[in-house]
């Protein structure tokens, strides 16, 4: 009878994490409970079998109510976990990055496998999911304490930073051409750069939602490297990673010596800035290949970076001389110049 009121007590305060194991662990209890009610039976009298029966009816449903309700549960360390993962320095400890909604998770997916999905059954349903990856089912509500969105959108996943993008290869030294840039032997963000293709130069930009935005319009016009300077907004911030769509699995951001790069090319090479004092857009002669810099918010292209722009650019207002706005919000000037390069195609 006490080692029965012993299993009792391990069920009722098991501290087992993973679901898979708690439940495991509390379908062992049970059953040992029950084998031992069955053996201890005839040398028990009445009154003491009446209280054994009640208690095993009780810790049954006792634990068929735990197991249920930890498959809608997310713990309180995956929460503070999943949550640290806004800080930067956090997510470059772990190597990990927070990706929300099913358009940005699902686009992940086909790249890569997740470290931890935690979804609403309605995402779950049909998916057909990595055995590596830990999934949690939880509710709309417990999906809430875990979102950096005002609003989730049914899943959130955790994914390993330097995902495979759907151009990407193993470089080596031994793989590179002569078309290849280096700088000081090391190849910008370690892969070797192709200048017979358009890449953008993002020099400072420093808000998530425009870096996100650019990602995405990179996609769209089919510019597949981003390379950035150091002081350049985190791609793994959640808030770019949100504003991307899904763009950031196509599209490889890469962070160094942005002005080392440029300065490094070959001067046949075509470098384009967008500059106050440059030449309208579109009486321009547009390269298929090259470089296209975008600058900082408030102070544009740095001038050490501006005096290696040998095609200065202007998107001019309209009409000439009308007093409008002192400039373009940088992501809406990057698509108007990738648009006018890929309509000159």
């Amino acid at each position: 009878i006490q080692y029965i009121f012993a299993l009792w007590h391990m069920l009722t305060h098991r501290t087992c994490c993973q679901q898979e194991w708690r439940e495991k662990y509390d379908k062992l209890l049970i059953s040992q409970f029950h084998s031992l009610i069955l053996d201890c039976k005839d040398s028990i009298n009445s009154r003491e079998h009446k209280i054994i029966d009640d208690l095993f009816c009780i810790v049954f449903d006792l634990q068929y109510l735990c197991i249920t309700k930890n498959k809608d549960m997310i713990s309180k360390n995956k929460i503070k976990y999943i949550r640290s993962l806004e800080l930067k320095k956090n997510r470059n400890k772990e190597g990990k990055f927070v990706a929300e909604g099913h358009k940005v998770v699902d686009d992940l997916l086909v790249f890569q496998p997740a470290d931890l999905i935690v979804a609403t059954s309605e995402w779950l349903h049909g998916k057909s999911i990595d055995p590596s990856t830990e999934v949690i089912e939880v509710t709309d509500e417990e999906l809430k304490k875990v979102s950096f969105l005002q609003h989730p959108q049914q899943v959130l996943a955790v994914f390993k930073q330097g995902c495979k993008h759907a151009d990407s290869s193993a470089a080596h030294p031994d793989d590179l051409s002569s078309s290849d840039t280096w700088i000081d032997g090391k190849p910008f963000g370690y892969s070797p750069i192709n200048i017979h293709q358009l890449h953008l130069a993002l020099d400072g930009v420093q808000d998530p939602g425009n870096l996100g935005t650019i990602i995405r319009i990179a996609d769209w016009f089919g510019i597949e490297h981003i390379y950035c300077s150091q002081d350049t907004a985190d791609v793994y911030n959640p808030k770019v990673v949100q504003a991307t769509m899904g763009s950031i699995a196509r599209v490889k951001v890469e962070y160094g010596d942005l002005l080392g790069l440029i300065t490094s090319l070959p001067s046949e090479v075509p470098v384009y800035g967008t500059l106050l004092d440059g030449n309208n857009i579109y009486e321009q002669s547009l390269e298929n290949h090259g470089f296209i810099v975008m600058g900082n918010e408030g102070k544009g292209i740095s001038p050490a970076l501006a005096k290696k722009v040998n095609h200065r650019l202007l998107i001019p207002n309209f009409p000439d001389g009308r007093p409008t706005a002192d400039s373009l919000n940088v992501a809406i000037a990057t698509a108007i110049t990738c648009s006018e390069f890929r309509r000159r195609k």
